[in-house]
């Protein structure tokens, strides 16, 4: 999509992974009277999930019977990418146009009555406490289970420095999460010296933006929404305005 735009685009891992938890996920799963619907926040959630079913005797039951039961209930994703995950282990999303946890927090309040079956939420170590806060309010009931840990991508540095040493200080920096520009401003920062200021930074979407500015840095465009059209027409748009 950048590159549609006449942007040429470097895509630098900043996050690892690491599953846990995965024997309680699926003992959870296997229980699908006990909860309302399912909560997913995050892509990794949904991977965490394929990991279980890569266990034939996991998957078959899976196919069997529980696959069936949960789509008798809500499955609420934040986004695109995790709506289509859904879809991928054979569940119906719901909510996908939110694109972010104050929205979909919103949406969900809209659909479940208060102290009904508890929502199971998988989420990461790091995860917001927008949601959660929110549905508490409201009565409506949540199982958060921690299925993944981020870390700084191993490789991070090497691949910051080795893009700044090959290409030079880039037109604009994108971040896609408040973890990316933890690990990352201060490499960037570091590599850029006195250009940092050139340099136009990018938000996909509020929440990173907002830990952008908490960072200190000058935001100079958020994606209306989390896709990757309105994040190139706003980079478009943000370099157009300083005729960079």
């Amino acid at each position: 999509e950048l590159g549609l735009h006449g942007f040429e685009a470097t895509l630098i891992p900043v996050l690892s992974f690491e599953f846990i938890s995965l024997e309680s996920l699926f003992e959870k799963l296997s229980h699908p009277e006990c909860y309302g619907g399912l909560v997913f926040t995050s892509p990794r959630a949904l991977e965490a999930i394929k990991i279980c079913l890569k266990e034939n005797s996991k998957n078959e039951a899976w196919l069997k019977s529980l696959k069936q039961r949960w789509n008798t209930k809500p499955a609420y994703v934040v986004g695109k990418a995790t709506a289509s995950l859904v879809e991928e282990i054979g569940l119906i999303p719901q909510g996908e146009k939110s694109g972010n946890a104050e929205k979909l927090a919103e949406y969900i309040c809209s659909r479940e009555k208060p102290n009904s079956s508890a929502l199971l939420f998988p989420c990461g170590a790091l995860k917001r406490e927008v949601l959660p806060t929110v549905l508490r309010e409201k009565g409506i009931a949540l199982e958060s289970l921690t299925v993944y840990q981020t870390t700084q991508h191993a490789d991070l540095q090497e691949s910051l420095s080795s893009y700044f040493s090959q290409q030079g200080i880039p037109a604009s920096v994108v971040f896609f999460s408040p973890s990316g520009v933890k690990f990352c401003l201060q490499h960037v920062q570091k590599l850029s010296g006195d250009f940092v200021n050139h340099i136009k930074f990018a938000a996909i979407g509020p929440t990173t933006a907002e830990a952008m500015e908490a960072a200190g840095i000058p935001v100079s465009c958020t994606a209306e929404s989390p896709t990757p059209q309105d994040l190139a027409a706003g980079i478009q748009k943000a370099l157009h305005l300083q005729n960079c």
